[in-house]
């Protein structure tokens, strides 16, 4: 299958829980429930639109250490609660100011949530199954499962597993089939190959360099080749799908589309590869992630 012609371009513009408020200089200005923060966002290269009067009312600001926006602290200009809930597609999230800049949320996923729905919306017979690894705090995995999927939830963290089961919580889905299981990725997708298990969904969320519970370095550009190959084999033999989110940014949506089309080679079905971003209330809109979606259907 040759690849696309074109890239697609899927932009959010927020919920009721979350907006990006203004960006660029390198920041953006967000909105979680009725938390404002600011955070670092290499890729808004241009200025800022909104006042820096509208900037200072941020509860808080991520100053990054270094070149690395990943390391720095938080400045609490205002008070802000330890956990606070922020709701987005009928679940819970408890998002948080916890280690680095993240909030245990990434809001510009969304548009994929409800893509992955009306595939499980569309399976009869059986009940949908989903696998979500590198699955963090589990949003994605509580929306399968309120649309009544049986999902098993992968993460390397056991911070962020416990975090997960308290917005199931949190979620009121404490009778939601889900199984929340620290253990690294590829160890685990290779046991399920040969335990002979399929999944009808399955999401992919890897960051470019991580460790497994047990030590196991993880090299997105050397080890996501054989993990799709795995992951190929757990694909159910009808109605399945998967999605593929690298924040590589730096990287080509097209690399990664020609590696699952390799992958998923004699597969059939459809392609969808390009970028996610986040368009901000004062017009400008901040690229966030490459993806690639595939599903045995149109």
């Amino acid at each position: 299958m040759p690849p696309p012609d074109c890239l697609n371009l899927i932009t959010s513009d927020g919920f009721s829980d979350y907006a990006l408020l203004d960006c660029g200089a390198g920041r953006k200005l967000e909105r979680f429930g009725k938390i404002v923060v600011d955070r670092p966002e290499p890729q808004a290269l241009w200025q800022p639109r909104l006042a820096k009067s509208e900037w200072t009312k941020a509860h808080a600001v991520f100053s990054a250490s270094g070149e690395d926006d990943e390391k720095g602290k938080w400045r609490i200009d205002k008070p802000v609660p330890d956990a606070w809930p922020v709701r987005i597609d009928g679940v819970t999230m408890n998002c948080k100011l916890a280690g680095l800049w993240h909030l245990g949320l990434f809001p510009e996923q969304e548009p994929h949530w409800r893509w992955m729905v009306e595939r499980l919306q569309k399976i009869k017979g059986e009940t949908p199954r989903v696998l979500n690894l590198f699955g963090y705090t589990g949003a994605a995995s509580l929306v399968a499962a309120k649309a009544g999927a049986e999902v098993t939830h992968v993460d390397a963290s056991k911070k962020a597993i416990q975090w997960g089961k308290e917005n199931q919580a949190a979620s009121k889905l404490d009778a939601a089939k889900i199984r929340w299981l620290i253990d690294d990725a590829a160890k685990f997708a290779a046991r399920d190959v040969r335990r002979g298990k399929t999944y009808h969904m399955i999401l992919v969320d890897p960051p470019k360099f991580g460790r497994g519970p047990e030590g196991e370095v993880w090299d997105l550009f050397a080890d996501l080749p054989a993990l799709l190959g795995d992951l190929a084999k757990l694909l159910a033999p009808q109605d399945a799908a998967m999605v593929l989110t690298v924040y590589a940014i730096r990287a080509s949506a097209l690399a990664f589309d020609q590696l699952m089309r390799d992958t998923l080679a004699g597969e059939g079905g459809s392609f969808d590869s390009g970028e996610l971003a986040i368009r901000s209330a004062s017009g400008p809109i901040v690229p966030t992630s490459l993806f690639v979606r595939w599903s045995q259907h149109a």
